[in-house]
């Protein structure tokens, strides 16, 4: 009988000792989930380290990378004695950081924005709609403002207004040199003329930082840097003293003669160097409100003219360099007419015999085209394509045209004859002054440049020196005694040709709108530059190139003789000035 309460003991021991049901099968649930979250974690790790780091880091860069962009001004463009045509100066631009503005109810001061709108003469909603919306973080309020605007919004002390240095482009010759220069947009990108031919040129490369802040907007590690590429500077063969003169001159003529346009040139003969081209009318660079696209056009380059009388020298050259005359041969203009092929080529009188020099002089139309007669059209041609007509003059500038010829296989000799004086041809202002200059130089054609040059340019012999030298001589006495008496300089020899065409209608024929031109040399004894002067559409009954354009060449000549030191070689008829002793 007491065996039994020992059993119930052991069997109530045995049960408390045995393991509770489901534990062992928690337990592994346990071991498993913590295994399975091991797990994802180092594989994510593993993902993020080693198989995909590259966006993760570039998450953190965008975080605490920082790069800011060392500028570098525009490159100066200069004339040849280095005096500044076009350069950059630093200004300020206003901007707006909108959730700055936000964050700091900057909007709820009306007054402060009031003052701001009328600074930059706007309307204020208009102002205060651009800087409305508080997820943008940058927009411009005005750009290149002046100084005195950038100190009033200083003192405004708008919280998220700021200043930012930027550079404008400055032309300090305005007008003078616009047509060459050309201008740039607000961005200093250029958009005319050399600042858009040499852009690149004159932009550099701006250097950049790259830098790493910490939370609290401190550096904490310098990444890189990366220097500026500094632009280089353009030096123009352009004499800044001489270009004034010519548009000053130019200017005054144009208005004088109630012309529509008017184009000058002026060449250094030795080098090929271009030292003056202006235009009239103009433009001010600086002041781009009312910038109309006919005052931008450098006429000098684009716009073509039948050259007319201007082209007799080329003609009278070409038949002695063909052994047809020499130079003290005649021709038989009576009785002042002759007829081609049922077309009339007359002079205003009958000049009778004319010297090979006299036909330039009395600028005679039958004379020339007697000569152009006896050449034939290909050694005609031959002589104006030696000169460069139909073809670029070297200065690479933009729209420039080359001229129109006329491309036919048969030619009467009625078009001949008008081709000996200009007409059945177009050539530009700067193509006509190369074609000077290659009689001025003795016979060398050499290409024409905008920029200066330590030693001339290449050339090509096309015409013997005797024989160039023979026709300026004769060209001096068209402006000694000849249609050019207006282009005389007081003290100095020139030489040169005047030249006066109908403009073609644009319904075929010819209208009733002139072009005046006068291209010509000097010194005659040692020429050093060569001048052409075109006035477009002169409104005045003096339409001839005698009267309205060789009087702007006299001028040019003139001071261009004394700012460039040459010498007068013409002095024997000049009066003499004795330096006075004592009293008046």
């Amino acid at each position: 009988m007491a065996v039994k309460p020992q059993r119930k003991q052991n069997v109530k021991r045995n049960r408390r000792n045995a393991p509770a049901v489901g534990t062992q099968w928690r337990f592994y649930l346990a071991v498993t989930l913590l295994f399975t979250v091991f797990s994802v974690l180092i594989a994510r790790a593993a993902y993020i380290q080693v198989i995909s780091p590259d966006i993760y880091s570039a998450q953190g860069d965008m975080r605490s990378l920082r790069s800011s962009s060392l500028s570098v001004q525009r490159g100066m463009i200069v004339d040849r004695n280095g005096r500044e045509l076009a350069l950059s100066v630093p200004v300020e631009t206003v901007w707006a950081d909108p959730q700055r503005i936000a964050e700091n109810n900057a909007l709820s001061d009306s007054r402060r924005w009031q003052a701001l709108a009328e600074t930059f003469r706007m309307n204020r909603d208009e102002l205060v709609a651009k800087v409305s919306n508080p997820e943008r973080r940058f927009v411009y309020l005005q750009r290149k403002v002046t100084p005195s605007e950038a100190d009033y919004v200083r003192q405004l002390k708008i919280p998220g207004v700021y200043l930012k240095t930027e550079s404008r482009r400055y032309y300090p010759t305005g007008e003078i040199s616009a047509h060459l220069l050309g201008i740039t947009n607000i961005d200093g990108q250029g958009q005319e003329g050399i600042e858009l031919l040499y852009d690149e040129h004159l932009t550099g490369t701006p250097g950049q930082r790259v830098y790493r802040k910490d939370a609290q907007g401190r550096v904490i590690e310098e990444i890189s840097q990366t220097d500026a590429q500094q632009p280089k500077k353009l030096t123009l063969s352009i004499d800044q003293r001489i270009q004034a003169t010519a548009y000053t001159e130019l200017k005054k003529a144009v208005r004088y003669n109630q012309a529509t346009s008017g184009s000058a040139v002026v060449i250094d003969v030795d080098t090929g160097e271009v030292l003056a081209m202006v235009n009239s009318p103009s433009f001010n660079p600086n002041n781009r409100a009312d910038l109309q696209s006919f005052r931008m056009r450098n006429r000098a380059i684009t716009d073509s003219y039948e050259p007319g009388s201007t082209v007799k020298p080329l003609v009278v050259l070409s038949a002695l360099e063909n052994g047809l005359h020499k130079t003290g041969d005649t021709i038989d203009t009576s009785p002042g007419w002759m007829r081609l092929g049922g077309r009339r080529v007359s002079d205003p009188r009958d000049y009778g015999e004319l010297t090979l020099g006299g036909v330039l002089e009395k600028s005679s139309n039958v004379g020339v085209t007697t000569i152009a007669l006896e050449l034939g059209v290909d050694e005609l041609l031959q002589s104006y394509f030696d000169v460069g007509f139909g073809s670029d003059t070297g200065v690479s500038l933009l729209g420039e045209a080359v001229g129109l010829f006329g491309d036919r296989r048969r030619w009467s000799d009625f078009e001949l004859a008008t081709l000996s004086y200009g007409y059945g041809l177009s050539v530009t202002t700067l193509q006509l002054a190369r074609a000077y200059t290659a009689i001025a130089s003795g016979g060398m054609l050499r290409p024409l440049t905008i920029f200066r040059q330590e030693s001339p340019l290449p050339a090509e012999q096309v015409f013997s020196p005797d024989n160039t030298r023979a026709v300026m001589r004769m060209m001096e006495r068209v402006v000694e005694s000849g249609t050019a008496k207006e282009a005389q300089v007081p003290g100095y020899r020139v030489a040169g040709k005047t030249g006066t065409t109908r403009k073609a209608s644009a319904t075929g024929g010819y209208g009733d709108e002139y072009v005046a031109l006068f291209a010509g040399m000097a010194p005659a004894s040692n020429p050093e530059v060569v001048v052409v002067v075109t006035i477009n559409e002169p409104g005045t009954d003096d339409y001839y190139g005698g009267t309205a354009a060789a009087p702007v060449f006299s001028s040019i000549v003139g001071q261009t003789m004394r700012l460039l030191n040459i010498p007068p070689d013409n002095l024997a008829n000049e009066p003499m000035k004795a330096a006075g002793v004592g009293g008046h």
